[in-house]
């Protein structure tokens, strides 16, 4: 191409974009279909975000996928009567015109595609969604939240619960919620309503009540029935002291932010989420690092057989850390977290047999927290069953990531630059960094990058719905695993 052609070509891919975008929003909006690009989120994406999800195509598959292709596709499902879903617009695009060279059979196509969607299970009613506590997690969750909101998103953030009370307090709140040193500005428009003691987000009302004790609340007074809620200050980890939300009047169920104790299920979204039972109460997400190697590890157990290994964790600081050295009851946890490399231990690799009792026994684990605010590593170094190369080791983590059931939680990169802060604001529970595998025999070592608060809070947000009973199909489904 001359150098014109690039611009005038990048410019028609612009426009393109910018058709997408309200189809987009409508389809969400009044369908309650949620479209997705090679499995990144499209609701609310700039352009320019719109445009750069197309290049995951030629990065996973070697396939050119440009907004030429998925825009017919999208302008034609915004005509049908689709249930409420989720379809991978990019994954779509890439089976439609690998067979096709033109659009004369793609509504026989979508009329197929859409003809074999399962009978999806949304809710009679919206579902009211309570956060005690409002830190780093809950902070992120109420983003994700209210990014999700609509009239085809059944669930609602009705109330947060926080200590304090103090002139000036709600404006603080706001204020932490709008501006944020690590994911930068909110997306949209935050109102403080202090006579009332509540935010108004993007439109949505979320209470605040002040109270010190979940014994202290009680939500019906502020028109909140069977909420699930999120409990994300790690004050109480098992069943006694979580079953203390369950007395508060208008609290149905309680999820953890943080690893259960005793008989809590730990629940890490996309390896055993179909453990939540209808009549369980309280649940665990499991912890950031659990989420981020159980998905890696129950692929690599399928494939080629876990025999052992160890996880070793390369974890950001975090606030239960001291700033500068001072009195800590954790040991090395008192040295100044900004400043030292701080050996510290992890249960995440026993905890992982909890989601995934394939591998009790067979892991060990270790950390280090550096003097990083956010985004962490996992390296698993594992005994195989099979021997294994790293070139097919590669293939078979990058079709795990684009095409898998487990395609929503691991990412995989072949960038050989990529560094820590380039993982800020992944969606996934763990990022695969192919340039980093080593393989050896039966043996290999696996580089694993995750944000430790954003990627986790959207598996955070994973287990809400699903112990809110949504359960949304996916178009194309993911390929059975082998």
């Amino acid at each position: 191409m001359s150098p014109e052609q690039y611009l005038t070509q990048w410019q028609q891919s612009q426009t393109d974009a910018e058709t997408m975008s309200p189809l987009i929003g409508k389809l969400y909006r009044e369908k309650g279909v949620e479209i997705q690009i090679y499995g990144r989120a499209v609701i609310n994406a700039s352009t320019i975000d719109l445009l750069k999800s197309h290049r995951v195509a030629r990065w996973y598959t070697g396939q050119e996928v440009t907004t030429s292709h998925t825009l017919p596709l999208l302008e034609a499902l915004a005509g049908f009567d689709l249930p409420a879903c989720r379809i991978d617009l990019g994954r779509l695009a890439s089976l439609y015109w690998r067979d096709h060279q033109d659009c004369a059979q793609l509504d026989e196509f979508l009329k197929t595609t859409v003809a074999e969607l399962p009978k999806s299970t949304p809710l009679k009613e919206p579902k009211d969604v309570v956060l005690y506590g409002f830190g780093r997690i809950g902070r992120l969750v109420t983003r994700l939240m209210i990014e999700k909101s609509g009239p085809g998103y059944p669930l609602r953030l009705r109330a947060i619960v926080v200590r304090g009370g103090k002139d000036g307090d709600l404006e603080k709140r706001a204020s932490l919620l709008r501006r944020d040193s690590v994911h930068g500005p909110f997306n949209g428009s935050i109102l403080v309503d202090e006579a009332r003691n509540a935010l108004i987000v993007n439109g949505n009302y979320i209470q605040f009540i002040y109270a010190n004790h979940p014994s202290e609340v009680d939500y019906e007074a502020h028109g909140i029935k069977n909420a699930v809620v999120v409990d994300n200050t790690g004050m109480w980890r098992d069943v006694e002291g979580l079953s203390q939300h369950l007395t508060a009047k208008g609290a149905e169920k309680v999820l953890l932010t943080a690893p259960g104790k005793g008989d809590i299920k730990n629940i890490v979204f996309g390896v055993n989420h179909d453990d939540i039972a209808d009549n369980d109460t309280i649940i665990s997400a499991a912890s950031c690092t659990t989420n981020a190697i159980t998905p890696v590890l129950k692929a690599m157990n399928d494939r080629y057989g876990v025999e052992s290994g160890h996880i070793e964790t390369v974890h950001s600081f975090t606030n239960d850390q001291n700033l500068i050295d001072n009195f800590h009851s954790g040991e090395r946890r008192g040295r100044a977290a900004s400043l030292n490399m701080v050996i510290t231990s992890t249960g995440a690799a026993k905890a992982v047999a909890k989601a995934l009792p394939a591998l009790k026994g067979k892991l060990t684990g270790n950390a280090i927290r550096v003097p990083t605010p956010n985004v962490s590593m996992a390296i698993a170094n594992l005994n195989l069953g099979n021997d294994v190369e790293r070139e097919s080791l590669n293939a078979f983590l990058r079709e795990t990531a684009l095409v898998s059931p487990l395609a929503g939680q691991i990412d995989y990169t072949q960038s050989t630059e990529i560094v820590s802060s380039d993982i800020v604001g992944s969606r996934y529970a763990g990022v695969v960094d192919s340039q980093a595998t080593i393989a050896d025999g039966n043996r290999c070592v696996l580089y694993i990058w995750y944000d430790n608060e954003f990627g986790y809070s959207c598996q955070v947000i994973h287990c809400i719905e699903h112990m809110a009973g949504m359960r949304y199909p996916v178009v194309p489904a993911p390929k059975a695993e082998r």
